[in-house]
């Protein structure tokens, strides 16, 4: 049998939960919710705004007579951090507790820099997002960073092969040397494919594979409305199997003829593809036909709802999905739905951010126990 200090941290956190699920709530709502009586419910929640954690929320102007009290959830009671940390870009974002983003900025990188330069673009990247917000790292609860390689549930890269000073190193461990916060490492893609998952195209679905296509190729995927990691956090990591063609399928789009600088030769080939351009349309022919080999693989063992084509090559969905839908239309024993990413380059540091609020709800507003009514 629970405490009398259990019950109370239950009945907080049962208080937190339904404030956060439908908003500003009366007395009265908040009872009915929770299960609580409504003195007992007028004690929690003058305990959680003595703690900083829920607000009063002032009456509308010009309601008339004596409107009951409301209360909210205080999301501003603290802040996330989410990084993208890309091979030519590092990507940040500042949000409050529910995710909401406040402010984002991003840092040039070059591939080969070495580590010290990485950290300070990242380093440069967070303090942009604090300055935009007028906020300041003792602020910041969290920090989440999605970035390419194979990365250990502690937070070592094992493998990367678009950022070589990231091999073998403890990301984590760098990072948490530099900002005094709780610090979460993923792989971009399952970052990417969170984002879909939570506020993107595959809302609602359970089953998904998010494509990650650009200057790199990787995947993702949502197994049971879960995402799946794998036993050693390498799953989605099809590109490494050469019979898949994926890891040089991008140089289809990237050494087109183009009088172009190099990192913008692939969107260059795609919109003269678009415009009809023979040998562009040729280029497209040949990465889509080494993208749907990997892709029907992914799509005929996991049987999944949805895929999502995601990362830089989506802003050109119109011309690489109905090429992608015909080959996998040959192969595969049921086609999944096919949908362009909506969130574009900030499916990473978006999915970062959802990542680390289903940290914080697991770490504070769970529990195995069910809350009492009294």
């Amino acid at each position: 049998m629970a405490d009398l200090g259990q019950l109370r941290q239950l009945n907080s956190l049962s208080a937190i939960r339904a404030l956060r699920g439908a908003g500003p709530l009366t007395l009265s709502a908040l009872a009915e919710r929770t299960g609580l009586s409504r003195p007992s419910a007028k004690e929690v929640v003058d305990e959680l705004i003595d703690l900083g954690w829920v607000a009063e929320v002032p009456p509308s102007i010009g309601t008339m007579g004596r409107p009951a009290r409301r209360y909210r959830f205080r999301s501003d009671s603290g802040h996330l951090v989410g990084v993208d940390v890309g091979a030519h870009n590092v990507r940040a974002a500042l949000a409050d507790l529910e995710g909401r983003v406040l402010a984002e900025t991003r840092q040039p990188v070059l591939p080969d820099a070495p580590l010290a330069d990485r950290m300070a673009a990242i380093e440069r990247a967070v303090a942009g997002c604090l300055a935009l917000s007028g906020k300041t790292m003792d602020d910041v609860w969290s920090l989440a960073v999605g970035t390419n390689g194979v990365v250990s549930p502690e937070g070592r890269v094992s493998y990367s092969a678009a950022i070589p000073a990231w091999r073998g190193l403890d990301l984590a461990a760098e990072l948490r040397a530099r900002f005094p916060c709780e610090v979460l490492i993923e792989n971009d893609s399952r970052m990417a494919v969170l984002a879909e998952a939570r506020r993107g195209v595959a809302r609602g679905a359970s089953d998904v594979v998010f494509l990650h296509v650009g200057r790199r190729m990787g995947a993702a995927l949502i197994i049971g409305g879960k995402l799946h990691r794998g036993f050693g956090a390498a799953a989605g990591e099809i590109a490494m199997l050469p019979e898949s063609r994926w890891f040089d399928a991008p140089e289809h789009l990237t050494s087109f003829p183009l009088d172009v600088d190099p990192g913008d030769a692939a969107g260059h080939t795609l919109a003269a593809a678009r415009d009809g351009d023979p040998a562009a349309v040729e280029a497209v022919e040949r990465y889509v036909e080494d993208l749907a080999v990997g892709t029907a693989a992914m799509v005929l063992i996991l049987d999944p709802e949805v895929v999502v084509l995601g990362g830089g090559f989506s802003r050109s969905a119109d011309v690489l999905l109905p090429r992608l839908r015909d080959r996998l239309e040959r192969v595969c024993m049921r086609l999944p739905d096919l949908r362009a990413s909506t969130l574009g380059d900030e499916c990473v540091v978006v999915g970062a951010i959802d990542y680390a609020v289903d940290h914080l709800n697991t770490r504070l507003f769970s529990t195995d126990l069910q809350p009492a009514g009294q």
